[in-house]
């Protein structure tokens, strides 16, 4: 169902494992031990203008009072765990931090547009928790997972490794009713911070300090043991090195099959007549030239050793006058 470039589990994934256990545990213990204090928790954007409550932009964006956002949001980073593998534990952070604060500012742009275009004062309330940095998550899914067709429904409608998360993401889209919201600033902080012009990664980023320290601290409790059931491939020394050479291996799968899935474009792209029936290729037509000229080369010898004959004849006879 989920995308995998790398071992299954959590292993290498402290962070994405933190985001999962974390804010889960928090949003259980919310809605069926302590719900009278899930008013500290709402995302209301007017307190925070009116009332200047700052801290709601904290409280409200980090736990989810509805648990189905929580379990989708949860599937969706265990998904997005790969990026964490690829990139490391300070850049993941670093891009969620990111589109985490700017996505803080496009919520009241949009919050304001709605409110001074169509009079809309009820979407100040947005969901609560950590929806808009998963929403940001799809952009670089978006450009750097490739696309492996998985089947095929009535021969046109073709089911990808990332239709799933896609539908999983459309669920969640549409979980609410100001969730939309959310979700496009997400999209577009995910989408200026992964932008190279802007330069956003230089400013919102983990310190080097602050990432040593949570690496002595907070990695030992959140890390995975190695997963021992997985299949070996390659042979390398270490498993590390195992485990790159199966990445590389499903790189260069997703290659083939992006060139095989763009060849079969371009031959839809040909048209209803085949030019090969009609114009062979030319290693076909040497092939049929050279073996049309081989029976003619095996014909022709028997006339050679008729003429051999002839002259041993005529030789004889010739001694035999003498």
């Amino acid at each position: 169902m989920f995308t995998s470039t790398g071992s299954s589990g959590l292993y290498k994934a402290p962070l994405s494992k933190s985001l999962l256990l974390v804010p889960s545990a928090l949003s259980l213990l919310l809605a069926l031990l302590l719900p009278h204090c899930q008013k500290f928790f709402l995302y209301d954007l007017q307190a925070v203008k009116d009332d200047f409550q700052i801290w709601r932009l904290i409280c409200g964006r980090i736990i989810c009072l509805d648990l189905k956002d929580t379990f989708c949001s949860s599937l969706l980073i265990y998904n997005f765990r790969i990026f964490e593998r690829r990139f490391g534990s300070r850049k993941f952070a670093s891009f969620l931090l990111g589109s985490w604060v700017l996505s803080a500012f496009f919520d009241f742009i949009l919050v304001e547009a709605l409110q001074y275009s169509f009079g809309i004062t009820t979407a100040s309330n947005l969901p609560s928790g950590f929806l808009a940095p998963v929403f940001a998550l799809f952009v670089p899914f978006y450009c750097s997972i490739p696309r492996v067709q998985v089947a095929q429904i009535l021969g046109q409608f073709s089911i990808t490794n990332k239709t799933l998360i896609y539908i999983l993401g459309l669920q969640l889209f549409t979980s609410g009713s100001y969730i939309w919201i959310v979700a496009i600033s997400g999209l577009i902080s995910g989408m200026c911070y992964n932008s190279r012009v802007l330069k956003i990664h230089q400013v919102l980023c983990i310190p080097s300090w602050m990432a040593k320290l949570f690496s002595w601290t907070l990695e030992p409790i959140f890390s995975s043991s190695e997963p021992t059931s997985e299949a070996r491939i390659g042979m390398g020394a270490t498993v590390d090195i195992q485990r790159q050479q199966r990445m590389e291996l499903l790189d260069r799968q997703l290659t083939l099959s992006q060139f095989a899935h763009a060849r079969r474009q371009r031959q839809r792209q040909g048209g209803m007549i085949n030019w090969n029936r009609l114009f062979p290729p030319l290693r076909q037509q040497r092939s049929v030239n050279y073996q049309d000229d081989r029976p003619s080369e095996q014909q022709a010898s028997p006339p050679l050793e008729a003429s051999e004959e002839q002259d041993e004849y005529k030789r004889k006879t010739e001694k035999q006058q003498k």
